[in-house]
């Protein structure tokens, strides 16, 4: 028998350890009574984790639960949707921007490599691009306005000339091509159209002034802060798979900025080109004019060298059947050139996606955005397939 003042044996919430003197066994006595007294849950089951319980299923849940939450979800990719729509042409400039800036990038990293401050160097750089279009502008503006302005002048004579041809001659008497075209170009229709009149022709102005300031910001921006932007991207993976992170972020970079670099090589090179024809065989009048057109089409992939050069052709006939046909000849074997021996090697370590995909991610970014989307697609498609190859097609082999 025990007393009331004496603790019960068989009560395990009773029972009071001996104390040791030592503090670490306080410490440890104090932790048993702590476990012996606390109350256990109602539900405690030491052999159970959260993992083992079992999960409320939607179809489990209420109609009122599950009709509220696909209308949340539906209005949430809505507004996301309506946003990117509404924002598409800050998001283009932002990618265009930053195509820029990674093909700028060798030139800073050179720089930076040569102990130069990234911010210097970023500065260097900047002022060279801008001063070679400062002084191209200069030079290049004044002839190609004086000889647009004679070509607009004298296209209705060429055209007259035209008639000299009688295949020509009598295709336009029965359908009268040339007439029409005449009238279009002598009564100001063409202004009208091309910019909607002296309204369109101010807003034209002022949205390529917005976009060329706001892509040079944004490329000072995205050329400062590359590095940081890098590292930004690295901390999104888990810590065991950033060094692959690291590897696909770094290839895709790279292979962007080799192609905006190889696209103005290639720009450069067709304009030189077309440059030199064009004074060798007769047309040096609208010479700077012409190469200012073959440029801005050479930018436009897989249809741009042909427009361009039905447009050469087409001013070579003006001035004589024979000009025209030794334009379209030379055009038609420098396309080939272009195609299978220049672009190739230009294009050899940045691009390496086939000609389907080529086609298909130019005509596809330009039916969306236009010629920006044209441009921006192929390098686009191109990190994508990066991603197919070394992370999609790994993954489906351990499977």
């Amino acid at each position: 028998m025990t007393s009331a003042d004496e603790p019960n044996p068989s009560d395990p919430h009773e029972v009071e350890p001996t104390v040791s003197a030592a503090p670490d066994s306080s410490r440890s006595w104090l932790r048993r009574w702590r476990r012996i007294t606390q109350p256990t849950p109602p539900d405690f089951n030491p052999g159970v984790t959260d993992a083992d319980k079992p999960r409320v299923s939607l179809l489990e849940r209420s109609p009122l639960q599950i009709g509220f939450l696909l209308t949340l979800g539906a209005l949430s990719a809505f507004g996301l949707v309506t946003a990117i729509v509404n924002l598409r042409t800050i998001l283009v400039l932002v990618l265009l921007a930053l195509a820029i800036a990674l093909g700028l990038n060798p030139a800073v990293s050179w720089l930076h490599e040569h102990r130069i401050r990234r911010g210097l160097a970023v500065l260097i750089v900047a002022m060279a691009v801008i001063g070679l279009l400062v002084l191209a502008g200069w030079a290049v503006v004044p002839v190609v306005t004086e000889q647009v302005n004679l070509l607009m002048i004298q296209s209705p004579s060429y055209l007259e000339n035209l008639r000299q041809n009688p295949q020509i001659a009598a295709f336009d008497a029965q359908f009268q091509v040339i007439d029409r075209a005449v009238s279009y170009l002598t009564s100001g229709e063409l202004i009208t159209g091309l910019f909607g009149g002296l309204v369109g022709a101010g807003q034209v102005v002022a949205n390529v002034i917005f976009t060329v300031i706001i892509t040079t910001v944004l490329t000072l921006y995205f050329l400062i802060t590359l590095p940081s932007i890098k590292e930004l991207i690295y901390q999104l993976a888990p810590a065991s798979r950033r060094p692959r992170v690291r590897y696909l972020a770094n290839e895709m970079f790279r292979r962007v900025g080799g192609y905006v670099s190889g696209l103005f090589t290639v720009v450069l090179i067709s304009m030189t080109v077309a440059f030199t024809f064009l004074n060798i065989v007769g047309m040096g009048r609208y010479a700077m004019a012409l190469t200012v057109v073959v440029g801005m089409f050479a930018f436009v992939p897989l249809v741009g060298t042909t427009i361009s050069m039905i447009i050469l052709s087409i001013v070579g006939f003006a001035f004589s059947p024979t000009t025209g046909l030794i334009t379209l000849a030379f055009f038609l074997v420098y396309q080939q050139i272009d195609a299978y021996f220049i672009q190739p090697r230009v294009f050899a370590h940045s691009v390496q996606i086939p000609a389907v995909l080529v086609m298909l991610a130019a005509i596809s970014g330009g039916l969306l955005i236009g010629m920006i989307g044209a441009i921006l697609a192929i390098p686009i498609t191109a990190a994508l397939l990066l991603l197919y190859r070394e992370v999609l097609v790994p993954h489906l082999d351990r499977i």
